[in-house]
């Protein structure tokens, strides 16, 4: 259990975790047709925390997206590598999209109440994540799914035409959303995160060696 508060580097650089882990279960759904069930549970549980006193409760704690500070190491390492390069589209394509998201304040406004109202699902029925992803995922395609800017998700076939493994992916789109939304709402730009990409690796590497990830 960490005492020390988190700076805000280390709470954006959990944010950014949870748009990676996000962007690393998409990938793997669709390719695989397989997720861990632990870090899909806590990514989709992000949703319901709607005033967290610091990103860590987004997830329950740190370990709860160590996943992402996993993957969010490999990607601000090598942006560049082969089998990198769905993943840092998607979470690239997530940052993207949650700003176009943020100023529409209507959708906003839709998106909270929806998912206000699924919350009393979650806190029911919490250990069955593929019930809750069925709702995200009426409310991910109700709206996002609608804006101009789309994220095209690529994969098997097979995989991709499964209605279960379609509907968790939209769910994990907008958990990847609301993770993106944190980041901004804790001062995130782009601009910063490509300007200070070593400071964001260093302190994801920091946060990861502390749960024994890496």
């Amino acid at each position: 259990m960490r005492d020390i508060p988190l700076s805000n580097l280390e709470q954006q650089t959990i944010a950014l975790a949870g748009v990676a882990q996000a962007a690393r279960l998409v990938d793997q759904i669709s390719k695989t047709g397989s997720y861990p069930l632990e870090f899909l549970d806590s990514s989709i549980h992000s949703l319901f925390v709607f005033s967290p006193d610091s990103a860590a409760d987004l997830f329950s704690g740190i370990s709860g997206v160590k996943l992402g500070l996993q993957n969010l190491s490999s990607l601000l390492a090598d942006t560049k590598a082969p089998e990198s390069h769905d993943l840092v589209r998607y979470f690239f394509s997530l940052l993207h999209l949650e700003r176009k998201f943020s100023a529409n304040t209507e959708m906003v406004s839709v998106v909270r109440s929806r998912l206000n109202h699924t919350s009393f699902r979650a806190e029911h029925f919490s250990n069955n994540v593929s019930e809750l992803c069925h709702s995200i995922s009426g409310i991910y395609e109700d709206t996002l799914s609608n804006h101009k800017f789309r994220i095209k998700v690529v994969g098997s076939v097979q995989h991709l035409q499964d209605a279960q493994n379609a509907q968790i992916i939209r769910a994990v789109l907008l958990a990847g959303i609301r993770s993106a939304f944190l980041w901004r709402q804790l001062g995130g730009h782009r601009w910063g995160l490509l300007l200070y990409r070593k400071r964001f690796l260093r302190s994801a590497q920091h946060l990861s060696h502390g749960l024994g990830v890496v």
